[in-house]
């Protein structure tokens, strides 16, 4: 299992520092998902060996239309292992379902954004995970709190409905803020949601890892074509 990871300067620690946690913790790998415009920098493969626990690079992107989102993704797609975009409006969450250069819509009922049954089948259609952001759930109380498990639980009906693929994560910007999968797991329990759910979705971010570093792996000739999947057209 992997967790997605917000690292300094985009969050409070280091990348080996979170890395060092959530090895701790019983995960497999982290996901470095900085906003675009807060690189983090590290070396992968130091923090590989020195913790025994695999590093991917990512980026999320953040953007006040799709227009702008659109040059990012290009942008970013050929040199990030997994590239997710920041949604919450219909509008971004639509540019996202639609487009299959992007691996991950975070953060989809954000900033009260929804999920409808048309979004969710171009996600299916587009290979896009649809996020299970459990921050809200874990950091928030209230009013507040409450809101955000009746999206989490609505977001679960349409997905389960459809079958969309979807990743979990706790959106952790510290390793303070890292929780242990059986905790995950936990509180996934308290929304409803099984054991293998969430499972499942923080194993994603792996299977997403391993897809895309075969795909711009110089070795890979994608069947009947001449390029991989991501290589624009001269």
């Amino acid at each position: 299992m992997y967790e997605a990871v917000h690292a300094h300067p985009d969050g409070d620690s280091t990348v080996a520092r979170l890395a060092k946690t959530a090895a701790d913790y019983g995960f497999e790998g982290v996901v470095v998902r900085n906003h675009h415009g807060s690189r983090a920098e590290y070396e992968a493969a130091e923090i590989r060996e020195e913790y025994d626990i695999d590093v991917v690079e990512g980026v999320e992107i953040r953007a006040d239309s799709p227009q702008q989102a659109g040059g990012s993704v290009g942008n970013y797609r050929t040199d990030q292992t997994i590239v997710a975009l920041h949604g919450g409006t219909n509008d971004m969450n639509r540019f996202a379902v639609e487009n299959d250069k992007l691996d991950v819509l975070a953060h989809p009922m954000a900033d009260r954004g929804d999920i409808n049954h048309v979004l969710v089948k171009a996600a299916v259609e587009n290979g896009v995970r649809l996020e299970f952001s459990l921050s809200g759930v874990l950091r928030k109380s209230g009013g507040a709190r409450v809101r955000e498990i009746q999206s989490l639980r609505k977001l679960k009906e349409i997905v389960d409905y459809y079958d969309a693929p979807y990743v979990v994560s706790a959106d952790p910007a510290s390793h303070l803020e890292l929780r242990a999968p059986r905790e995950l797991i936990a509180v996934g329990e308290q929304l409803g949601f099984s054991n293998e759910f969430v499972e499942n979705g923080l194993a994603e971010w792996g299977r997403l890892a391993e897809r895309n570093r075969e795909i711009q792996s110089e070795s890979f000739i994608e069947p009947g074509v001449e390029r991989g999947r991501y290589e624009e057209e001269p």
